[in-house]
């Protein structure tokens, strides 16, 4: 019985000491940019491709929120298609707050519709930073 204890603990403690079986998994990282002014747009695409390299693998969602009254510009589609564009190369979602497109009187027809739009972009941002998304207001 003794030596079925000592066997016992022995296959256990290879078990918890084998490397294969303590590998961890990293996890994604993603982010989450709220800006108030389209022409820190650049800089942002910029700290993302950076991101992107540093985080290889790993790198996850970046999504950038833009409120304020800055989202009277959203409606100049020609200007906006530029930042669209650089967005998609960049793997970056932007993201409309619909709380500032009613505030402002901007009517969602108007802005592209590959600009995401939620209703209330600070709430989402909280709620990316609940999930674990790294977050920079502007």
């Amino acid at each position: 019985m003794k030596m079925y204890f000592l066997s016992s603990i022995v296959f256990l403690l290879a078990l918890v000491s084998n490397p294969v079986h303590a590998q961890v998994e990293e996890e994604q990282q993603n982010y989450v940019v709220l800006t108030k002014k389209i022409p820190q747009l650049q800089p942002i695409f910029l700290t993302a491709e950076a991101l992107a390299k540093e985080d290889g693998n790993n790198f996850g969602k970046f999504e950038v929120i833009i409120c304020g009254q800055t989202v009277k510009e959203l409606t100049d589609k020609e200007m906006m298609q530029g930042y669209i564009n650089i967005a998609k190369e960049q793997n970056v979602e932007l993201v409309a707050c619909g709380f500032s497109l009613n505030k402002f009187g901007v009517d969602r027809k108007d802005i592209s519709p590959e600009l995401r739009v939620v209703e209330n972009g600070i709430l989402y941002n909280l709620q990316l930073q609940k999930k674990g998304y790294t977050s920079i207001s502007l």
